[in-house]
Protein backbone atom coordinates (compact mmCIF):
# COMPACT_ATOMS: atom_id res chain seq x y z
CA UNK A 1 0.00 0.00 0.00
CA UNK A 2 1.46 3.75 -1.25
CA UNK A 3 0.89 6.73 0.38
CA UNK A 4 -2.24 7.79 -1.48
CA UNK A 5 -3.57 4.57 -0.29
CA UNK A 6 -3.30 4.50 3.23
CA UNK A 7 -4.84 7.95 3.37
CA UNK A 8 -7.53 7.39 0.89
CA UNK A 9 -8.58 4.73 3.36
CA UNK A 10 -7.92 6.77 6.57
CA UNK A 11 -10.26 9.40 4.53
CA UNK A 12 -12.83 6.59 3.97
CA UNK A 13 -12.19 5.48 7.81
CA UNK A 14 -12.94 8.98 9.28
CA UNK A 15 -16.17 9.54 6.98
CA UNK A 16 -17.27 5.98 8.55
CA UNK A 17 -16.65 7.41 11.99
CA UNK A 18 -18.62 10.57 11.72
CA UNK A 19 -21.42 8.68 10.37
CA UNK A 20 -21.53 6.58 13.04
CA UNK A 21 -21.19 9.14 15.43
CA UNK A 22 -24.41 10.76 14.16
CA UNK A 23 -25.94 7.68 14.24
CA UNK A 24 -24.81 7.30 17.48
CA UNK A 25 -26.32 10.51 18.90
CA UNK A 26 -29.53 9.77 17.03
CA UNK A 27 -29.82 6.29 18.25
CA UNK A 28 -29.39 7.81 22.17
CA UNK A 29 -32.30 10.30 21.16
CA UNK A 30 -34.82 7.33 20.28
CA UNK A 31 -33.44 4.59 22.97
CA UNK A 32 -31.79 2.32 20.61
CA UNK A 33 -29.52 1.04 22.78
CA UNK A 34 -28.38 -2.24 20.85
CA UNK A 35 -27.64 0.70 17.53
CA UNK A 36 -25.60 2.31 19.91
CA UNK A 37 -23.31 -1.23 21.26
CA UNK A 38 -23.23 -2.18 17.40
CA UNK A 39 -21.72 1.57 16.89
CA UNK A 40 -19.32 1.59 19.57
CA UNK A 41 -18.02 -1.69 18.71
CA UNK A 42 -17.17 -0.56 14.83
CA UNK A 43 -16.03 2.79 16.03
CA UNK A 44 -13.16 0.66 18.44
CA UNK A 45 -12.18 -1.35 15.32
CA UNK A 46 -12.26 1.75 13.13
CA UNK A 47 -9.87 3.77 16.14
CA UNK A 48 -7.64 0.71 15.78
CA UNK A 49 -7.58 0.38 12.19
CA UNK A 50 -6.62 4.71 12.11
CA UNK A 51 -3.76 4.25 14.49
CA UNK A 52 -2.62 0.96 12.23
CA UNK A 53 -2.42 2.90 9.15
CA UNK A 54 -1.41 6.79 10.70
CA UNK A 55 1.47 4.71 11.97
CA UNK A 56 2.42 3.33 9.03
CA UNK A 57 2.50 6.35 7.40
CA UNK A 58 4.99 7.28 9.63
CA UNK A 59 7.17 4.29 9.50
CA UNK A 60 7.29 4.99 5.85
CA UNK A 61 8.46 8.78 5.73
CA UNK A 62 11.14 7.86 8.77
CA UNK A 63 12.23 5.13 5.82
CA UNK A 64 12.49 7.43 3.45
CA UNK A 65 13.92 10.02 5.44
CA UNK A 66 17.05 7.58 6.67
CA UNK A 67 17.71 6.53 2.89
CA UNK A 68 15.65 3.34 3.15
CA UNK A 69 12.46 1.81 0.74
CA UNK A 70 9.26 2.84 2.50
CA UNK A 71 7.72 -0.29 1.12
CA UNK A 72 9.63 -2.28 3.48
CA UNK A 73 6.95 -0.88 6.23
CA UNK A 74 5.09 -2.96 8.19
CA UNK A 75 1.31 -2.40 9.46
CA UNK A 76 1.97 -3.38 12.59
CA UNK A 77 -0.76 -5.65 15.58
CA UNK A 78 -3.20 -3.46 16.91
CA UNK A 79 -1.01 -4.37 20.21
CA UNK A 80 1.64 -2.43 19.17
CA UNK A 81 -0.11 0.27 18.02
CA UNK A 82 -2.53 0.54 21.02
CA UNK A 83 -0.26 -0.07 23.73
CA UNK A 84 2.66 2.42 22.41
CA UNK A 85 3.94 4.47 25.46
CA UNK A 86 6.31 6.88 22.83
Amino acid sequence: MDDDQIRTRIEALEDEERKLRAEEGAAAETGHDDLIARDAERLAAIKVELDQLWDLLRQREAKRRAGEDPDTAQLRSEGTVEDYLG
